[in-house]
């Protein structure tokens, strides 16, 4: 595909060859955001883990401290008339059971996470091969299988995200928005790093994190330095 003027610009701005500090990298990702939306701030990180061992399949939540930057839409399913409405008083964009089961086995997805109240898993889960693929199982290890879906449902419009290692080691996340000025998506990045960090197991041997480099949508790949991102926590 033959580049445009504008790619070819904002690749000026950035040395393909060069491992980045945090801070030089928010500031080359900032740089390169020439687009005319705010365009989305994306992290992949390479970890040397097999996911094929269960105690290295990393998963994981982080509360970004800045948020994300868009509002995250959030379904609760749940068949406690109590917790419905301690759902929608806490700001939940869809509530319910029977007729959002029947939507999701139809193929609706227009939300982003589901939370859901234990005693309503066994019919969830049933809907696994719709869910599972689309990254919307409800999972009592990242918080959204729980009785206390108000807290749930806050932590998440306040920025708390799910991550998981896919089948090739890689991690991917969304951290911000490019309009977030610098100390934001630097706080946020490192909040990110941290919590894959901590989530290192015990099994893993060698280079933990491989590669890590942060985009925007529109723009180039900007590799932050694998040591320095080894050492935050």
């Amino acid at each position: 595909m033959k580049e445009s003027k504008r790619i070819k610009e904002v690749r000026k701005l950035v040395d393909s060859a060069k491992d980045y500090t945090v801070e030089e990298a928010v500031e080359k990702i900032k740089s390169t955001a020439k687009a005319k939306f705010d365009e989305t701030v994306d992290i992949a990180i390479r970890l040397g883990v097999d996911p094929r061992h269960a105690d290295q399949a990393i998963r994981g939540t982080v509360s970004l401290p800045h948020g994300i930057g868009k509002s995250v839409r959030v379904l609760v399913i749940t068949k406690q008339a109590q917790k419905q409405e301690e759902a929608k008083q806490a700001g939940a964009d869809h509530v319910g059971f029977e007729d959002y089961l029947k939507q999701l086995q139809e193929g609706w997805s227009d939300i982003d996470i589901i939370v859901a109240t234990p005693d309503s898993m066994a019919d969830v889960g049933r809907l696994g091969k719709v869910l599972g693929p689309k990254g919307l199982m409800p999972n009592p290890k990242s918080g959204t299988v729980t009785l206390d879906v108000a807290k749930a449902i806050t932590e998440i419009k306040a920025g708390k995200i799910e991550f998981r290692v896919d089948k090739a080691g890689n991690v991917h996340s969304v951290i911000g928005k490019a309009s977030f000025d610098k100390q934001k998506l630097v706080d946020n990045l490192n909040s990110f790093i941290s919590a894959v960090n901590r989530l290192k197991p015990a099994s893993s041997k060698g280079q933990y994190i491989k590669n890590i480099a942060v985009s925007t949508t529109m723009g180039p790949s900007v590799r932050i330095d694998k040591t320095l991102a080894s050492a935050i926590h």
